[in-house]
Order: structure tokens, then sequence, then C-alpha cells
């Protein structure tokens, strides 16, 4: 409750920000020596953070799906910022060869690399797989940036080498992370992704598993896309404790954080406008944050002095939060780690699911505690 008012306020935390602080008010100092890779960045909570990252001086790279919305997104930065240095290259997150290749041009480029800015989100409310078999949402929100930012560290910890400033991995998540519910997350999207589920006959304990004919029914699973969305976004925060992990092992001078931006109305969800969600929205509207407000814990973590050796942890309102007890243990942290590992492997074949990861087991919880009214 005390939490729920001090958001409704906009009473600042123990960083002196809170939820009505902007993305300028949140970053600062000049940022001239730092180079961005933002991912999302051509509208909504990225393209914010990269406008204000740029005015503050940093080189922003703008990675885009749509050269054509990245070349548009490049105009309004060079329009709001005049002189800033801008890098546009062609991504698709949910390629996993084109985040290869997307990687490849990035080096060759020779820049260095201070900061990554994991923020590109997709909400997918049809059934879709990706080029490589997964499902379109843990494709795009997750695998994607986990392989990104796995080719990308040992550049990182070669620019914190070479100039003594600490890199910074941000990844965008969101409070729905705690959403998710079932026995086993990859066991989950095996069975989304070939339309399948296995439940135990009524005699055994009542818990969705994966189990063999002689004991199981076969049923259909219906695609449910907040609970994929749920799911991505909780991949997202035991990546980034298992990278910070990672990071201090391979004595980088790199953090790794996770940040919710918030409840906002972006582009994610106005592709859903109807009038159960626009309603819903116009009761709710002293709840939502603008785009410089939801950019803001973004921009702190990828910036403030304050966060400087900070890794590992989960942030909202520009301030240290708790996130759900199953997204802050390590043991299955490192488990998604060994189990992405498995499936972005360039020599791996293609498979029709990740079927083949089932040794990955979450022992999910449910949590509804902390449900929102919009995808952040």
């Amino acid at each position: 409750m005390l939490t729920s008012l001090r958001y409704l306020a906009g009473t600042a935390g123990p960083s002196g920000f809170g939820s009505r602080t902007t993305a300028e008010e949140a970053t600062a100092g000049d940022l001239g020596h730092i180079t961005a890779i933002i991912t999302g960045a051509t509208s909504g909570i990225g393209a914010e953070t990269a406008r204000v990252l740029a005015k503050r001086g940093a080189r922003v790279v703008v990675p885009a799906r749509s050269l054509k919305a990245a070349e548009e997104a490049r105009a309004r930065l060079l329009a709001d910022c005049p002189g800033a240095d801008v890098v546009v290259l062609p991504l698709d997150l949910s390629s996993l060869a084109s985040v290869r290749r997307f990687v490849a041009r990035f080096l060759e480029l020779g820049l260095p690399l201070n900061l990554l800015v994991n923020n590109a989100g997709k909400y997918a409310d049809r059934f879709a797989l990706s080029e490589d078999g997964v499902e379109m949402t843990f494709a795009t929100n997750y695998l994607g940036h986990f392989l990104l930012t796995r080719l990308l560290l040992e550049k990182m910890a070669e620019t914190a080498r070479e100039t003594g400033v600490q890199g910074r991995i941000v990844n965008v998540s969101s409070t729905i992370h705690s959403w998710f519910s079932g026995d086993d997350a990859v066991a989950y999207l095996d069975r989304v992704t070939r339309r399948k589920m296995y439940v135990p006959i009524p005699s055994l304990r009542f818990t969705l598993a994966y189990c063999d004919p002689f004991t199981c029914f076969r049923l259909k699973l219906p695609y449910d896309p907040t609970r994929a969305y749920a799911l991505s976004k909780l991949a997202n925060v035991l990546h980034t404790r298992a990278l910070a992990e990672k990071l201090e092992e391979m004595k980088a001078n790199v953090t790794a954080n996770c940040v919710h931006p918030g409840i906002v109305r972006t582009r994610l969800i106005r592709d859903r406008d109807g009038l159960i969600t626009n309603t819903v929205f116009f009761l709710a509207s002293k709840l939502l944050k603008t785009i410089p407000q939801a950019a803001a814990t973004t921009c702190y973590v990828a910036a403030h002095p304050a966060v400087a050796g900070v890794s590992g942890k989960y942030f909202a309102d520009c301030n240290e939060a708790a996130p759900s007890r199953l997204a802050a243990s390590s043991e299955e942290a490192a488990r998604l780690w060994t189990f992405s590992d498995a499936i972005t492997a360039e020599k791996v074949q293609k498979m029709g699911g990740v079927h083949a990861a089932t040794a990955f087991r979450l022992q999910v919880q449910s949590s509804n505690a902390d449900r929102a009214m919009a995808i952040a």
C-alpha cells in the first residue's frame, strides 16, 4: 500500500527520484565519451532514451528491423540534437542469424561500446514462430537480446579496460514478469510451440509437467499472449541476474541491471486499441506515466553516477526494487543461461520448438499481487 501511495504521489525514493521523474531529470553529466546501442529506439521508451542520451552527447547506435523507421528516428534525433552522432544498422531480434549479422557489422565499424540497452519489446497477440522455431514473443523480447548481449560482452569488457569507463548493460523488463505461473517455463514453451500440453491424470500431483504418454493425457493448449509476454519478461530479469554473475567471473568492469519502466501507453498497447482498452486507459489515466517518465528508470540506470558499481539489481521508479521470488533465484537464472546458450549455439540444428532443452526447469510460483492494467 505504501509503495502504491508513493507511486501515485510521485514521492522520491532513496535515489532522490520517483515515479514522476523524467528521463532528462534522471540523467546526469556529459556523456560525450559514451557509445550506446539501444534496441527499440525507433519509438516509445527506446526513442526517448536515445534522445536523452544523445542530448547528453552520447553516440547512439539505432538497430531496427525497418531501416526506413530507423532513418526516420535518426532524422528526429538530429532535429532535436543537432550534431548528434547517430548510427543506423539493420537488426531483427526474432532472428538469431540477423543478430549475428548485426554484431558483425557493428564490430567492423571499430567503435567502442560502453552501454547496451536491451529495450525492444513485442506483444504477439496471435501465435507465431520465429524462423528458428521459437515462440515469437520469447524469441524477440528475450532470446535475441540474450544472443546480442553474449556476442557483445567481449567488446564491452575490452572498451572498459581501454578507457577505464565502466560499461553498463540495461535490460528492460516489466512488473508483469510476476504474472507467469506454471511449473516449467521451457516445457510450457515447447507445448505452446507445438500446440500441445500434457496434463497428469488425477491420481498424480496436481501440477503441469512433462510426462510420458502412459501417465498423461494429451490436450490442446490455447495460446495465451499475456502469459507468453510475462514469460519473456521473467526471462529478462533472470538473464540480468546470471549476466551479473558472469561479468563478475570475467572480472569485466561492466555491470548489468534490469528495469521496470512503469505503466505507460506505448505503441505496444496502442496496437490493441479498442473500446475496452480505451475505456480502461481513460479510467486509469492517473496511473499512467508519460513517455519521458517511463524512460527515466532506464536512463537513470544507464547513465547516473549513483548506479556505478551496482550490478544484478532490479529497478523501478529510479530506485532499487524487489522482483518476484522466482526472478530473484540465482539457481533458475543459471538454468536459463544454460538453456539459452544451448538454443542459440550456431551449430544447433533447427527444432520445431525447444523440446531438446527440457532440462531447464523453472519451479514457478503463482503471483497475482502486482497485476497492472497495461503491458509496459
